[in-house]
């Protein structure tokens, strides 16, 4: 129940222009307050906290004001939370217009919050741009300014936020203790200039370096000579910083425990916490930064011409850098033959380096890796790059074959491992290998796939007997089923159905009943994910068996698929985009290593149109964030690497999906980000003496 009886105003410091929407004082002073599914109390000395337990989808609490509030001069609601469980937790706030119902008139943002840590949920009050601009914007997913064609809200009405969590990833009914510490309308709502523009005043709206043209920031590009300045002054600095000392030819901890070397890189638990080992038997921890390579500035142009000030003539030596994509699995160009690019950010490298470019670039790639503290060229990667062999690499691979045809994904249905072509098919990748990365010493190892959609514990045996009576895994399914059966009658009886023979559930695409089938499902589901990861592991190490097998970069997954993973993989790979990784673990009691494949954050005060999927308010911030993530990975005793993603900025106005994040360690123009590469350094520079310190202390 609500208890109102010990409360006392929370103590909150806000600037001027910041606005406390709830400080949960007194009962004449609380605003409505609704739950949803959870008890709730307030604190001494202020503060609102929710207990979920056995609940619905989505409990939390709805915080109504008396009127309707008019934040529109502010740029964010900032939520104050602490996580008073024993479990990390998802904490989601959604701000809603009248009418908001989640998906429409409403802005909803989450973070992960870990046991104990208290974290500021920031949700960006973002606007609308007028409807003569936004008609004319699309192929990007976010839009300039921050702002919104459709799914922004109007900040001068504002008639409700939801604070509310969800079940965990296993779905299981955990409980969850959350503490809303303060409530706060931030910082000033930016209404730049462009805004009001006429419409052919406002396009074309990227210059020729690929950049905003009506917005300025720091490190702006606005000549060629400013191009060669950055390149000078970065010399200066890479020669002034060129790494940290005591590290060995592979980046490895020279001045650390001299262990057993093997010529290539293995994973072995030293005092507790699991580590890399390098091939001459130092410690390494794999401090990374994926798609190191001349082609995230890549932008598809068809149909946007008006969006570009300057794109080459044919005739000009940039006019190399047009090319034709078609990859689009989302967004405008889903579906589509083809469309044209322009290369934006390699035309930037030919500007500053001249003819040679692309071998300066790579060349530059591995020292600006080596100052900055990092140790590893991380996934989709150029492999002439690190085929130089001066950083250490991981190798990328896909599977091909037949998929599931009854699965879901967000990338791709998910591959069925029982087809001839599953198996064909990464055999051959592998021996393409075979005189490349395959038995190459500063290969660490290989990810295979990416970011797959295992849903929950039953959703790969549902989705194979789903699937035509042709499925391979669909008929290996009903082959398990008819074993751990004999009669058909005696699954009918257990499952509350009525097939008639086995060939008749071969041929039926119905839906298994989930809950009294779910012992049944979830073997199958087990035995797919096993072939799976063993097929893979065979193929893999026929051909490499001395570089490691990463897995596939769990981005959603469930117990079953881990274990599996963990039966087979060398390391377990996940892509967490959170804010915090200090007490990731896997399920199970699972002790295994686990490296980070992906994660980034960032902000919009560069000139970019969207942050990626962890925002920040500034790059102070977003360089903040970096540390706290790496800082807490090291501390963390399953993970032995992070991998940010990604080393360039994506275009300005998108890749062939839409994504364009401001998520680089470099701008589209190839300058650092300051703020984000001192705070590499200070983490990189440091960071086997931060994990090595208390080695054996968990």
């Amino acid at each position: 129940m609500l208890s109102l009886s010990c409360a006392t105003a929370v103590a909150v410091i806000a600037s001027a222009s910041d606005r406390v929407l709830f400080a949960f004082t007194d009962e004449a002073e609380l605003p409505q307050v609704a739950a949803q599914d959870v008890e709730m109390s307030t604190l001494p000395g202020g503060g609102l906290r929710f207990e979920t337990g056995a609940r619905g989808r989505w409990p939390g609490v709805r915080l109504t004001p008396a009127a309707a509030w008019d934040l529109s001069e502010h740029a964010r609601i900032e939520v104050d939370v602490r996580n008073s469980g024993e479990d990390s937790v998802v904490v989601f706030c959604r701000v809603d217009n009248p009418g908001g119902d989640g998906a429409t008139n409403s802005l909803t943002t989450r973070a992960t919050v870990p046991p104990g840590a208290v974290i500021t949920l920031n949700t960006p009050l973002r606007g609308v741009l007028p409807g003569a601009l936004a008609e004319g914007l699309y192929g990007m997913r976010g839009f300039p300014g921050g702002f919104s064609k459709s799914e922004g809200i109007d900040p001068s009405v504002v008639t409700q936020l939801i604070i509310f969590t969800t079940r965990d990833d296993a779905g299981l009914e955990s409980a969850h203790v959350v503490d809303i510490m303060s409530v706060t309308a931030a910082g000033a709502a930016a209404q730049p200039e462009w805004l009001d523009m006429p419409v052919d005043d406002f396009y074309p709206f990227i210059d020729r370096y690929g950049q905003f043209a009506h917005a300025e920031w720091p490190g702006k590009v606005h000549s060629d000579e400013d191009l060669v300045s950055r390149r000078q002054a970065e010399d200066t600095e890479l020669a002034a910083k060129p790494g940290p000392d005591e590290r060995d030819e592979y980046g490895g901890w020279a001045a650390g425990p001299q262990l057993d070397a093997t010529g290539f890189f293995r994973v072995e638990k030293v005092e507790g916490k699991w580590w890399l080992v390098d091939p001459n038997g130092r410690l390494f921890w794999s401090h990374g930064v994926d798609c190191v390579r001349p082609t995230t500035g890549t932008t598809p142009i068809t149909d946007r011409e008006h969006y570009f000030a300057d794109l080459p003539v044919e005739t000009s030596p940039l006019a190399a850098f047009y090319g034709w994509g078609n990859w689009g699995p989302h967004g405008y160009y889903a579906g589509r033959d083809g469309y044209r690019d322009y290369n934006l950010g390699a035309a930037n490298l030919a500007r500053k380096y001249g003819d040679a470019w692309r071998e300066l670039f790579a060349e530059r790639a591995h020292r600006r890796l080596r100052s900055w503290g990092l140790n590893t060229i991380a996934n989709w990667s150029d492999p002439g790059i690190y085929r130089l062999r001066r950083t250490p690499y991981v190798a990328t691979l896909n599977t091909r074959g037949r998929d599931i045809e009854g699965s879901e994904g967000f990338w791709r249905k998910f591959p069925d491992p029982f087809d001839d072509g599953f198996v064909a098919g990464i055999a051959e990748s592998m021996e393409r290998e075979a005189d490349q990365s395959a038995g190459d010493p500063w290969c660490i190892g290989y990810f295979v796939d990416n970011e797959l959609s295992w849903g929950d514990e039953t959703a790969l045996a549902s989705a194979a007997l789903m699937s035509p009576p042709n499925q391979p895994a669909k008929i290996a399914a009903v082959s398990e089923l008819r074993e751990r059966h004999g009669e058909i009658a005696t699954l009918n009886e257990a499952w509350g159905v009525e097939h008639g023979s086995w060939d008749a559930l071969l041929s039926s695409r119905d839906e298994p009943p989930t809950e009294s089938a779910r012992d049944d499902l979830r073997a199958i589901n087990a035995t797919i994910a096993d072939r799976y990861f063993r097929v893979i592991r065979e193929a893999l190490k026929r051909v490499a068996p001395n570089q490691l097998y990463l897995g596939c970069r769990f981005a959603w997954a469930n117990p079953v698929a881990v274990q599996a993973a963990a039966k087979h993989c060398d390391v377990v790979a996940y892509n967490l985009y959170r804010r915090s990784v200090a007490d990731f673990a896997p399920p199970l009691d699972l002790d295994i290593p686990i490296i980070i494949g992906e994660f980034h954050f960032g902000a919009l005060d560069r000139g970019m149109f969207h942050t990626g999927l962890q925002s920040t308010e500034s790059q102070d911030a977003r360089a903040e964030a970096y540390r706290d993530y790496v800082n807490g990975a090291l501390a963390n005793p399953h993970i032995v690497g992070t991998h940010w993603f990604q080393f360039g900025d994506q275009a300005t106005t998108g890749r062939g999906d839409g994504e364009n994040y401001q998520i680089g360690f470099l701008d589209i123009a190839d300058t650092p980000y300051p703020e984000t590469i001192s705070a590499v350094r200070d983490v990189g520079y440091a960071m086997y003496a931060t994990r090595y310190r208390d080695a054996g202390t968990r």
